[in-house]
């Protein structure tokens, strides 16, 4: 059986453009891959067999780093399950023990590594100089806390005041503590 996985980071993010040719089931998930516990992820992982294969976009889309990588690839493998990114051509089996894809493999997961950890460090350096010019004020405010206070005011608990607002019940006491 063919499967396909695909995955965008965030929920604005579309999964369009990660076509996946034919396939007979298809796993999708909007999160981030900081971690491997996502749950597309490991109910796809779940889903699969013996002499199935896995198709995915392209390798940034399965995983964030390279033992992320090469766990989620040994993982299926073990399964005798073949995993395919399309993007960069490469197959990996459990039978074949191929060691130009494996060197292909881990030289493509530490660059996309790499490239993750210069552009978190360049939007660090960026939000840094836009503070310091006065320019960066951080996300704009969603809370109304003048709300907050009159409904506390008016008797409510901070648990009905964070329900009636769809607030996390410390977003109302932040907002309380900052009018004390």
């Amino acid at each position: 059986m063919k499967v396909g996985y695909r995955r965008v980071s965030s929920l604005d993010q579309n999964l369009d453009r990660q076509e996946l040719g034919e396939v007979e089931r298809v796993f999708e998930e909007k999160v981030s891959a900081k971690n491997t516990d996502r749950a597309a992820l490991q109910e796809m992982i779940a889903f699969v067999r013996d002499g199935d294969e896995v198709v995915v976009y392209s390798i940034d889309r399965l995983a964030r780093d390279l033992r992320d990588l090469q766990s989620i690839i040994q993982t299926l493998n073990d399964k005798k399950v073949a995993i395919t990114f399309l993007s960069e051509r490469l197959t990996f089996t459990g039978d074949s023990d191929d060691a130009f894809s494996r060197l292909q493999l881990q030289m493509m997961g530490a660059f996309a590594e790499f490239e993750r950890n210069i552009i978190r460090k360049r939007q660090a350096e960026g939000i840094a100089k836009a503070k310091a010019r006065g320019v960066y004020k951080g996300r704009k405010k969603q809370i109304d806390d003048q709300q907050i206070r009159e409904l506390k005011q008016q008797g409510k608990r901070v648990s009905e005041i964070a329900q009636e607002l769809g607030v996390s019940r410390m977003s109302v006491y932040r907002a309380l503590d900052a009018a004390a």
